[in-house]
């Protein structure tokens, strides 16, 4: 698999109104996304709501997304559980299909709380998928698990043969540019905070992972363009608009906002699983308002919610 470059769409599950996952909706984001103009998609992490998924649920989303994404889309699977014979069992599931790689995060009940320990965890899962690069998902947000990434990928590189990255999902830029500086950036560091990819750029990011890609791609990659070219200052304005977009998210629920949003953009993927919590009608109405009138929709349509 070669370097992986460019933005990485975080796909939502899509549900069926009795909660069931509907992967009949992952032909049409399949194409909306190619559209869209990102490169690849993680799918079954956090914004996939992998953690409340089933072993068999996402196994299937696993076949589903390798067979409509093709020569299109790269599909790195997220095979992270908190017992590593799940995760070993997602990761070989996800080699015998052909996917293009596999991640994982920390356990988050017993945590890793040793960089071995950690590396122990990984190796684990990898060694099961050993045609496939190995990601490591680093969202201590999420997992409570916050050791030093640059330890890790030293360490991890003499017992992961397939060590390729990280998934950073965290503010920590120094950490950030650290490992993206490592052995004359052999590591793909895939940046995950949306709102901070300009400063990520900055530092070395060359990829990145993100919920917001799945309707807002075209913003990104123009303030990328931006970049490349020098030209700080529109890279800042598309930057800009990524602060707005993820506040209004922040304000209601990022996950069940974003599902929401992509009903907008015209691909219904449902609501989302418990313990998450749908938005209320008057809910979806008011986030309607609100993203019609940041500058990152305005040359999008975007449909009314139905009352």
């Amino acid at each position: 698999m070669e370097k992986l470059t460019s933005l990485i769409a975080a796909p939502y599950t899509p549900m069926h109104p009795d909660g069931s996952v509907n992967p009949g909706i992952i032909p049409d984001m399949a194409d909306h996304l190619q559209k869209e103009g990102v490169a690849g998609v993680f799918i079954c992490g956090t914004t996939g709501e992998g953690a409340s998924l089933t072993i068999d649920e996402r196994m299937l989303l696993a076949e589903q997304w390798v067979a409509h994404a093709g020569d299109r889309l790269a599909v790195i699977v997220h095979a992270g559980h908190n017992s590593v014979y799940e995760a070993r069992r997602l990761a070989e599931h996800a080699q015998s299909i052909r996917a293009h790689g596999i991640a994982a995060l920390a356990p988050s009940f017993f945590k890793p709380t040793s960089i071995n320990s950690l590396v122990a965890y990984c190796a684990a899962v990898a060694e099961t998928a050993p045609a496939l690069p190995f990601f490591y998902y680093h969202i201590p947000s999420m997992t409570g698990v916050n050791l030093p990434m640059p330890e890790f990928l030293s360490t991890g590189s003499k017992r992961i043969p397939t060590l390729s990255g990280i998934k950073f999902s965290a503010s920590d830029l120094m950490q950030f540019h650290r490992c993206a500086a490592m052995e004359s950036g052999r590591y793909t560091m895939l940046f995950g905070s949306d709102e901070m990819l300009l400063g990520a750029l900055a530092i070395g990011a060359e990829g990145a992972v993100g919920s917001t890609y799945n309707y807002a791609a075209p913003n990104y990659l123009r303030m990328m363009e931006a970049f490349k070219q020098g030209d700080i200052e529109t890279a800042q304005r598309f930057s800009d608009h990524a602060v707005a977009l993820v506040e209004v998210l922040l304000k209601h629920g990022v996950i069940r906002a974003g599902k929401t949003i992509m009903a907008l953009r015209g691909i219904d993927c449902g609501e989302v699983r418990l313990p998450l919590t749908p938005l209320s009608a008057e809910q979806k109405q008011s986030l309607y308002e609100e993203v019609s009138a940041l500058a990152i929709f305005e040359n999008v349509d975007l449909e009314r919610p139905s009352r």
